[in-house]
């Protein structure tokens, strides 16, 4: 049996005891031993979760190429996912732990980014224009890594730096060591990607970066940021991408918590909790929740593209999982795995690797994204010798700014503009209206899983509902309603298969007559069919919250676009009859159209940013499926 002082004292004297990890769980005051051998496998699927006593089984370190399981773009750079089949689980207090863990100051020479403040800036640039201001989609994280040389033994180095962190950051989700014998990861990461216990999925988007680099936040200061345009959507943005996610790993969607401060020793973020009952498979869970928005971007797919085309070399296991598989007394799976960010990668012979990204949006600026790299990684990067430390935190902060009553109340009012259909307890069938009972829509899929969230708004009002990506070709018939769903690209490209694909199925249901609805691209693409002119806004409506017009009534809607459709009066004529429209007064961007047995929204009905949505999606189903009790709204109003 292996004892974790006999563990710390070999690699004290500069033997490799095998591959174990150290972890310190958030809040706890211990730090649990993790020991037994490594093997290598080829998918999640091949993670072993053996049958057997309560407790974790398995440690998986999953690298981000991982992600083209799902089929989506990313450099393979073939780093391997590992995992840690435990044999032996202690616990060590935390006191214990300092007590025995290398005190002595850790040395690291040539350091430097691999890719420059000012080359990671153009990219930025580029970024901004041809990415986001060309409708691909709402934020992309980009990263960098910083690269040097670890003097001395790398074990020592890096349960050296663990104690560093212990003592001086502050706030992490997991604070870790993990050495598989071909690498060693040292880390605090402040994020959860997802946790699975008792049938609880739970994932924790977090967003929006306070820098205050070692020293004591300024209250006022914090105050700004959180009033910030750019740091206010940039969560939402990434809320909205991990309810995506749990749309389809929870039955019945996530439920929106919080939001939170995140105080860290260098930074201070924003962050949700989304929390739902599943079922699944904790390796399917991984699988379909890979990888966060906040180390990606959105829409998920095509941010991979975008990552892939700006990025010059793999991630390894930035962006990646640490993924702890076990099982609780009843015999259930468990799963607990924190983001691959704030760490380091060790190789044998001292090769070190820091690698952080930063999150572009619209209102990105260069020079603050190059910024914001630098702070990210000024913890773990102070720890490897490599920046000034942060004072001791000590067991707790001195003073939480999270629990200022200023601050708490501008936490509470950014969920004032949003959905309460995401944030609060929902009852199944407490919305649906009897005028859709046994019913059935299917929504096709352009690459943009907001579809599972529509289909869960679509459910929770009374449809029976399935979703198709719109590579697979089928038939309709049997279907009472056809939702042609939203993605990325430019809509104008009918060269493009997507493009042409969609337009085509659009044209075939208004030719039919089928009851259809088409929301963001298919709306756009709708347009076009009627013979309404397209245009690239000048200024892209990514994750924007507006009060708009819709047939009469202001509702308040969430846009996730670059490109929108434009008409000079509120009803034309088309070769499928007239068509009513709802036009912003100060363009003509068309927001809404409807016609016989057709309708069609720019925005996103099913964002958390559309505070209507619901009703929206009422009243458009009174119009498309023509039952009087849909046309009052019923519940929806309330939604």
């Amino acid at each position: 049996m292996t004892r974790p002082h006999d563990l710390l004292a070999a690699v004290a004297d500069g033997v490799d005891p095998g591959p174990f990890a150290l972890v310190r769980r958030e809040g706890a005051d211990h730090l649990e031993l993790f020991t037994g051998t490594v093997r290598t496998a080829d998918r999640l699927a091949d993670i072993p979760l053996p049958d057997g006593p309560p407790g974790p089984r398995t440690l998986a370190l999953v690298p981000y190429r991982q992600i083209g399981e799902r089929g989506f773009a990313c450099i393979d750079d073939g780093v391997p996912l590992e995992c840690l089949e435990i044999a032996e689980h202690h616990r060590i207090g935390l006191a214990e732990a300092l007590d025995v863990l290398p005190d002595g100051p850790v040395r690291s020479t040539g350091a430097g980014f691999d890719i420059a403040d000012d080359e990671y800036a153009a990219t930025v640039g580029r970024v901004l224009a041809d990415e986001i201001g060309r409708g691909e989609g709402a934020n992309f994280v980009i990263h960098r890594t910083m690269r040097a040389t670890v003097q001395g033994p790398t074990l020592v180095a890096a349960l050296a730096a663990l104690r560093r962190l212990l003592l001086r950051e502050r706030g992490a989700y997991w604070t870790f060591v993990v050495h598989t014998g071909n690498r060693t990861l040292v880390g605090a990461s402040p994020e959860r990607h997802v946790s699975v216990d008792d049938g609880l999925v739970m994932m924790n988007p977090i967003s929006g970066t306070f820098r205050h680099t070692g020293a004591a936040a300024d209250r006022d200061a914090l105050l700004r940021f959180l009033h910030d345009p750019k740091e206010v959507e940039e969560l939402y943005m990434v809320l909205d991408e991990e309810l995506k996610m749990m749309a389809t790993v929870a039955e019945h969607g996530g439920q929106v918590v919080g939001p939170y401060l995140k105080e860290m020793a260098h930074l201070t973020h924003t962050e949700y909790l989304l929390a739902g009952r599943g079922s699944r498979d904790v390796r399917e869970v991984l699988r379909e929740t890979m990888f966060a928005p906040t180390v990606t971007g959105s829409p998920m797919e095509n941010a991979c593209r975008v990552i892939a085309r700006h990025e010059r070399a793999g991630r390894r296991y930035y962006a990646g999982v640490l993924a702890l598989l076990g099982r609780d007394d009843a015999g259930r799976q468990t799963l607990d795995a924190p983001i691959l960010i704030r760490t380091a990668e060790l190789s044998p012979a001292g090769e070190l690797r820091v690698p952080v990204g930063a999150t572009l949006v619209r209102h990105s600026t260069a020079a603050g994204e190059v910024a914001e790299t630098h702070a990210k990684a000024a913890g773990v990067l102070a720890a490897l010798g490599l920046g000034p430390d942060a004072p001791e935190a000590g067991p707790r902060p001195a003073a939480r700014l999270g629990d200022d009553p200023q601050v708490r109340a501008a936490l509470a009012a950014r969920n004032a503009p949003l959905a309460r259909f995401w944030l609060d307890q929902r009852t199944p069938g407490a919305s649906a209206l009897p005028g859709l009972t046994g019913l059935g829509a299917l929504i096709v899929d352009g690459e943009d899983t907001f579809t599972g969230m529509l289909a869960h708004q679509l459910s929770a009002l009374g449809l029976r509902v399935d979703r198709r990506d719109w590579r697979e070709p089928a038939p309709v018939d049997g279907y009472d309603l056809v939702v042609v769903g939203p993605g990325p690209g430019d809509p104008g490209d009918l060269t493009a298969p997507k493009m042409a694909t969609m337009r085509a199925l659009l044209a075939g249901l208004l030719e039919a007559g089928r009851p259809t609805l088409a929301v963001c691209l298919g709306h756009q693409l709708l347009s076009g069919l009627l013979g309404l002119p397209l245009h690239r806004r000048e200024a892209p409506y990514q994750g924007l919250q507006r009060d708009v017009a819709v047939f009469g009534a202001t509702r308040r809607v969430g846009f996730y676009s670059t490109f929108t459709a434009r008409a000079d009066a509120d009803r034309v004529a088309t070769a499928y009859g007239p068509v009513e429209l709802s036009r912003d007064p100060a363009d003509g961007a068309v927001h809404a159209l409807r016609g016989p047995g057709f309708a069609g929204v720019q925005f996103h009905p099913e964002s958390v940013l559309s505070r209507d949505g619901l009703a929206v999606l009422a009243d458009l189903l009174g119009h498309l499926l023509a039952h009087p009790a849909l046309t009052g709204h019923g519940p929806a109003d309330r939604g």
